[in-house]
């Protein structure tokens, strides 16, 4: 059997590397990320509050190559530090995507095509329709900006135990 050559055999290790790093990217931000809406008061605003959507992934620094390859394979956002000033020997990195097109154009397609595992998902899926009422402009309509604020409500939600 002869050494296959062929830019089809090339173009199958790289799909097979690429699906493999894909994997890898859900399955780590399944359990390392985070998809959230902020409701932040801003008094120069029209309406008084700004929404703020973030996709975030957080790491010790010693994780920090695991961000910036992330990072790379989605070629949007920022590699952020916050330090820290308690018993922890390292500090924490976090990936950020806050655009609103990347998170459209490159983040959500993204999960889509590798959805997540665990209850996480159905933070993703209002992350989604929010993004694209976002993307529509309705965050800046008060009474549209209502209804977004009801789905980031129900997002991240914990049961309490009494």
């Amino acid at each position: 059997m002869g050494i296959i050559s062929s830019k089809n055999a090339i173009g199958a290790d790289n799909q097979q590397e690429r699906f493999n790093l894909s994997s890898w990217i859900s399955g780590f931000t399944d359990g390392e990320g985070c998809f959230s809406i902020a409701v932040i008061k801003n008094k120069t605003t029209k309406l008084g509050t700004q929404i703020f959507p973030e996709f975030v992934i957080t790491q010790g620094g010693k994780s920090l190559p695991a961000l910036q390859k992330i990072k790379n394979f989605f070629d949007c956002g920022g590699i952020f530090i916050n330090k820290r000033y308690d018993n922890h020997n390292e500090n924490l990195y976090r990936y950020c995507v806050r655009s609103l097109n990347d998170l459209d154009s490159k983040i959500i397609p993204f999960f889509e095509n590798y959805p997540l595992q665990t209850s996480k998902f159905n933070n993703f899926l209002i992350f989604k329709k929010v993004i694209k009422l976002m993307i529509k402009k309705n965050h800046l309509n008060l009474e549209k900006r209502k209804n977004i604020i009801r789905l980031i409500e129900k997002m991240n939600r914990r049961k309490r135990r009494n």
